[in-house]
Formats: C-alpha cells, sequence, structure tokens
C-alpha cells in the first residue's frame, strides 16, 4: 500500500481523498465509525459551504467521497507501528499493514476529571460524550463540568432532553464562543456553578450526585444529579507511538504546515499534531497537506 493512513476522522478521510487523487493506493484504518470526534457535534455550523448538519451526516458524505475516488477501509484498533523508513508499518487487528508513507490522524480523546468515583462509575452515570450518552437522562438532572466550546455545546444538546443542567467551570469567564454562552444563557433549565470544582462523586450502582466547592467563597455543596458529562480538554492518541516520533507539550505530535515528522515518510495530521487551532476545517487541511507530502516523498 502506498499511503496507511491511521484515523477516519476529517483529517485521515481527507488525506485518503487527497493521495487517492494524486495516483496513489489509501488505507484507512479505523476502530470505530469514521468521523472521530466529529461525531459527536450534534450540529456543524462552521465548516465552509456546509451548516445544519450533524457532525456524523458530515463524516458520512466525507467517507462516501473518499470510497468513491478509491480509497480502502478496514475496520480495526491500531495497536502499534513500525518506523523503520525501509519498512513502514501499523499493526491493526492482528495484521500488519505495509506502507510507503504512513499519515498518523489519530486524533484526540476526552480528558477524565480526576476525581475520586469517576473511574469507578464510568458508564454508570459519568459519560464523555453528550450527544452518546444523553439519552439515557431523559427528563433527568444532570451536569457538564468544563468551560469551552465543547462543554457548551454539551450543555446546550442536553437541554433539549434533561430536566436540568448544571453547567461547572472553575473559571471565571467561559472559554467557549460568544455566541454559545449567549445561546446558554437563554436557556430557561441550564444554570452556571462557577468558579467551583467538582471534588468527588457519590452512589455505588450508579451516580447519585456530586460534591462541588466554589472557589470565591470555599464552600462545599452537595449537587444532586443522575449523570455528569466531562468536557475538560482533549488528549492526543498518542501511546501507540512508542517513542520514536517526537512529540511537544501535552504530548502533541511535532509536525510543520507540511505535516513531516521526525521519521522520514511519517506525516501527521489532525488534531494529535501540535498546533494553535484544532477544528474541522483545519483537520481537513492537514489531511490534504499529508497526502501532499506523501506524494512528493514516494516521488
Amino acid at each position: 500500500m502506498d499511503v496507511v493512513i491511521a484515523g477516519g476522522g476529517p483529517a485521515g478521510l481527507t488525506a485518503a481523498l487527497y493521495s487517492r487523487r494524486a495516483g496513489l493506493s489509501a488505507l484507512v484504518l479505523e476502530a470505530q465509525a469514521c468521523g472521530g470526534q466529529m461525531n459527536n457535534a450534534p450540529k456543524v455550523e462552521n465548516y465552509p459551504g456546509v451548516s445544519g448538519v450533524s457532525g456524523a451526516e458530515l463524516a458520512s458524505v466525507m467517507r462516501v467521497q473518499a470510497e468513491a475516488a478509491g480509497a480502502e477501509f478496514a475496520v480495526g484498533t491500531v495497536t502499534g507501528f513500525d518506523f523503520t523508513p525501509s519498512a513502514l508499518a501499523a499493526f491493526c487487528g492482528g495484521k500488519v499493514c505495509g506502507a510507503k508513507a504512513l499519515v498518523l490522524a489519530m486524533g484526540t480523546e476526552r480528558r477524565a476529571l480526576g476525581v475520586p468515583g469517576e473511574e469507578r462509575l464510568a458508564g454508570r452515570g459519568v459519560s464523555y460524550c453528550a450527544v452518546c450518552d444523553g439519552f439515557f437522562f431523559r427528563g433527568k438532572n444532570v451536569a457538564v463540568a468544563g468551560g469551552g466550546d465543547t462543554a457548551l455545546q454539551d450543555a446546550l444538546y442536553l437541554s433539549a432532553v434533561c430536566a436540568e443542567v448544571t453547567l461547572i467551570h472553575r473559571g471565571e469567564r467561559f472559554r467557549a464562543r460568544a455566541r454559545l454562552c449567549e445561546e446558554a444563557k437563554g436557556k430557561g433549565n441550564i444554570r452556571f456553578l462557577m468558579p467551583a470544582v467538582i471534588e468527588s462523586l457519590s452512589g455505588e450502582s450508579a451516580l447519585e450526585g456530586l460534591t462541588v466547592r466554589e472557589l470565591t467563597t470555599g464552600a462545599a455543596r452537595e449537587l444532586a444529579v443522575s449523570g455528569l458529562f466531562a468536557a475538560v480538554g482533549m488528549k492526543p492518541r498518542a501511546e501507540t507511538l512508542g517513542g520514536a516520533i517526537a512529540l511537544g507539550e501535552g504530548g502533541f505530535v511535532l509536525a510543520g504546515e507540511d505535516t513531516r515528522t521526525n521519521v522520514p515518510g511519517v506525516f501527521a495530521a489532525g488534531d494529535i499534531r501540535a498546533k494553535g487551532l484544532r477544528q474541522i476545517v483545519t483537520a481537513c487541511a492537514d489531511g490534504a497537506a499529508a497526502a501532499a507530502a506523501a506524494a512528493e516523498f514516494l516521488r
């Protein structure tokens, strides 16, 4: 295979499309449904030329386009790589997928809160995807932890299905876009608890409540909720790189705008790459750049 792409998010799908248009064979390895974090967006409104569609719908269109161009897909978890320049490969589903060039597009995943009780109650009231799990809390009281775009989007999504949503943020101001903040403030069933931090979770077989400390007064309070949605940032899926690829702050792959890593023939695209802005449009741009750089490398 000319180009093996680890990850089927917007970066990986674009890399596959552009690789095929460059006359290269391309294989996309994805553990789940293509789309990555994009699948969790209930509505995409900032992708040029497209508005009012869900992230899952946009992902489906991107995959169909890449398949129509001749890209191949394989379902499986990538467990490691061989970064030997003369024998590049990705290990996926017990198979060795040899490549002349590799594109690392594994993206990111949500960070855990790191509070007592979180690991035990994960999947039992603690969730990291409002779109995936919000339905299970219909008519109940829930909380969202975070202050960025994802947290506000989660709160807005949940406000349509839950009785009450409490948005807990450690800062005095949100980092999210102003439009999202204004929309959330206009919802009658979203309330704000800030600056505050979650100290612990309660419940045995299922989440029953949170202990929250208000940072201004130092006072602790109990909050009865059936669900907690963590939205406190992302971490790169770089655990399979094995130290061969240079990483920067936060564990993100060091690669320039040309997406070239420190290993010849290996490129990094999308949210896994160290950069200032992580959006669908920047992931797609990375995917196109990675395919062009791979084509140049193979020539």
